[in-house]
């Protein structure tokens, strides 16, 4: 461990360089836990398996919460000692006070959003019955529990907006129950759905009834398969849902995930089937309610995905189908055969992100060069305008109806928190609706977009934000973060723990790897399944770079990702250990042979394979980082974050990583483990708990970089 007075004084001094973290230690603080090794070996697809920690894997017993227990209690007598703690919890909590707020979306006149406030713990879902009438508070899941772990997950007005389907969680465990709120008087509706997780809903024209998804009543299907097999139903209000009957996915694969849209006009229903997750494949069914008929297949068993939009008697349907970067065609409802498609907007070299049909034109989002553009089309497609944004950021929704032409989108960028734009009828000039203003001051601030080469001479971009003048003395504190998976793209975006580190000198880097989304569909295939080590060489590349142009050195370069971005995480500091000084890894997959056996990680076979399979395999071992750790390598300093309510990503791949470190490791580093309770992926997680892991995280990484003191 630095010795913090000494290795502070020098560093405010400026004459002596501070030395590496593993040349320095603190003799009074005690090593990690020790952790027994029950050895499970295993010969796979012929290749023997060791796996010492698998005892870990058993989170409910009361061996693994012991050694639970004390592990964070070793990572508290690090944590807590650290210097700056109060300092960084003070802006930090400025920072997140700030707040937020979402695009609207309309029935009729009405407008719903969410917009959190100061220290609020959840979000508070407002309405209003017009653009400029007053906003009234439609539900609080801050008043729903003391602590503020009660979270809203996701929400559903009624066409006519008098009604409100919402889901509620607990601790973050995303295991949402459906309520019915009576929007004029706030009262609430007597049907109660649980199993509703991550909720697909479309309400009936009329609002007496919706389709939604649901997860099967418990003991109707194996406990293996209850966190599966997803399926659409049908709910009249009033009706008791246990019989509520079943329209779609009765023989579908159980790890399938399908979700539902209606015609406004309430006559077909079009589903949408992906394959597990990331979109790499989805399938596409239009049923006309009107008649006895079954489902149509617009797109079934292709090679591609396919997402739509209805519209009453026409279908808009995006594809990357023959075209990389999606392009958009439309489809009349009574001619489905693919012969009849229609293309709308033809590819471009910029990726078609998103679209907004509305009555009069289209709002197409793109992304170019992993950043927004906004252009309107006409019926026909015929390009009409680009609605001008703010600068090089996002645009995080699109909202709006298809028998108006008023529309509503948000956007972000590195140094704008939140603003609301208002797009009215007949015009492409957006009109600021809303906005939280930005608590730091940017002036200063530089915002740079770089390419550089990866391992096999791939150009991969990335965003690197900084103080104007900064020194290329090979000597700033950097914090490089990357996710490169599913088919997400990491874009312009405000972060309160970028603009701290920002504010003390630091460089804050996102990299655009390869399985992301930024750059189309091949992009995204070139890393997930067998080619998702180009992901890692991707990051590794950035650092790489980022030494060379002597911006930072290893002793100074800390890394950051959660979930996927865990993975990646773990992935570079087994592959290039020498290439960092900290890491963060957040709520991580690490063990790649086993972790399709737990929770709903079967979801992610799609975009990783699965060990089962001989070929899946050699590429998991080859990088799975839990059996990439070797005995005697010194290792970057490094804390593993996971939360016990945690219903993505298990986790034992935290547990079982640390162990691994903690006793493989040579350096006089760190590894330490930050167990939450009662808190999951990071879905619906309160302030207040939000603050006190964000302020473990940046006093550790400002500890084993060097940040530099508050003046």
């Amino acid at each position: 461990m630095i010795v913090w007075f000494c290795i502070l004084t020098i560093l405010m001094m400026g004459t002596v360089e501070a030395r590496r973290p593993e040349e320095s230690s603190n003799p009074k603080h005690p090593p990690p836990p020790k952790t027994k090794k029950k050895m499970v070996r295993e010969v796979l697809h012929g290749q023997r398996v060791d796996d010492p920690y698998r005892w870990l894997e058993e989170g409910s017993s009361p061996q693994v919460r012991q050694w639970v227990s004390r592990q964070n209690a070793y990572t508290r007598a690090w944590l807590d000692r650290l210097p700056e703690r109060d300092k960084i919890e003070r802006r930090l909590s400025e920072l997140l006070s700030v707040g937020y707020i979402h695009a609207p979306v309309m029935r009729q006149s009405r407008l719903f959003y969410t917009r959190r406030a100061g220290l609020q713990n959840q979000g508070v879902l407002y309405w209003r019955a017009g653009p400029e009438a007053e906003e009234q508070v439609l539900i609080d899941p801050n008043r729903l529990s003391a602590d503020g772990t009660t979270a809203m997950d996701w929400w559903y007005p009624a066409p006519d907006g008098r009604l409100l389907a919402y889901g509620l969680s607990q601790s973050g465990d995303e295991q949402s129950t459906l309520h019915i709120i009576h929007v004029d008087s706030g009262e609430r509706h007597k049907d109660v759905i649980p199993r509703t997780r991550a909720c697909s809903l479309a309400w009936t024209a009329d609002g007496k009834g919706f389709f939604y998804t649901r997860y099967p009543w418990p003991g109707s299907v194996p406990e293996s398969e209850a966190a599966y097999r997803r399926r659409i139903y049908f709910h009249a209000l009033g009706n008791d849902p246990q019989n509520d009957p079943e329209i779609f996915g009765k023989d579908r694969k159980a790890e399938d995930w399908p979700e539902v849209a209606l015609s406004p006009d309430g006559r077909y229903l079009l589903v949408t089937v992906f394959e597990g997750a990331g979109a790499a494949r989805s399938d596409l069914y239009l049923k006309d309610l009107s008649s006895d008929h079954g489902f149509v297949a617009l797109a079934e068993g292709e090679n591609a995905a396919f997402t739509g939009e209805i519209r009453n008697d026409r279908v808009y349907i995006r594809t990357n189908q023959h075209a990389p970067n999606y392009q958009l065609y439309v489809v009349d409802t009574a001619q489905t055969d693919r012969a009849r498609w229609r293309v709308l907007i033809p590819e471009t070299p910029a990726v078609l992100e998103d679209f907004l049909v509305l009555h009069d034109r289209l709002l197409v989002h793109y992304l170019q060069n992993a950043s927004s553009q906004l252009r309107v089309f006409s019926h026909e497609g015929r390009r009409l305008s680009d609605v001008p944004l703010p600068g090089i950021g996002s645009v995080t929704a699109l909202r709006g109806e298809w028998n108006r032409d008023e529309a509503y989108f948000g956007f972000t960028s590195f140094t704008t928190v939140s603003r609301i734009y208002r797009l009215p009828e007949q015009t492409q000039k957006a009109e600021l609706w809303a906005e939280i203003k930005t608590p730091v001051d940017t002036s200063g601030f530089k915002v740079q977009q770089i390419w550089y080469p990866s391992k096999d001479g791939a150009l991969i971009s990335m965003f690197m934000i900084h103080r104007e003048g900064l020194v290329r003395d090979g000597n700033n504190p950097t914090l490089l973060t990357g996710y490169g998976g599913f088919n997400v793209s990491l874009t312009p975006t405000f972060s309160a723990i970028a603009s701290l580190w920002l504010e003390r000198g630091g460089i804050w880097v996102v990299a655009n790897l390869r399985g992301g989304g930024e750059y189309g569909e091949p992009w995204h295939q070139a890393g997930m399944l067998g080619k998702k080590q180009n992901t890692f060489d991707d990051f590794a590349a950035a650092a790489e770079w980022l030494i060379a142009e002597r911006y930072t050195k290893p002793a100074r370069l800390a890394i950051y990702g959660g979930s996927n971005g865990g993975l990646l995480v773990g992935a570079a500091l087994t592959q290039r250990p020498e290439l960092f000084g900290a890491a963060i890894c957040a709520v991580p997959l690490l063990d790649m042979l086993r972790y399709d056996r737990f929770l709903i990680a079967k979801l992610w076979i799609p975009e990783y394979g699965s060990a089962k399979e001989a070929e899946s395999f050699r590429w998991l071992y080859g990088y799975s980082p839990y059996h990439r750790v070797k005995d005697g390598m010194a290792y970057p300093a490094v804390l593993f974050t996971t939360a016990e309510s945690d219903a993505r990503v298990d986790p034992l791949h935290a547990r079982k990583m640390a162990a691994r470190l903690q006793a493989a490791t040579r350096a006089r580093r760190p590894i330490l483990l930050r167990v939450e309770t009662k808190a999951g992926h990071g879905a619906g997680k309160p302030i207040r708990k939000l603050i006190a892991e964000q302020v473990d995280v940046l006093s550790f990484l400002f500890a084993q970089v060097s940040v530099m003191p508050q003046g």
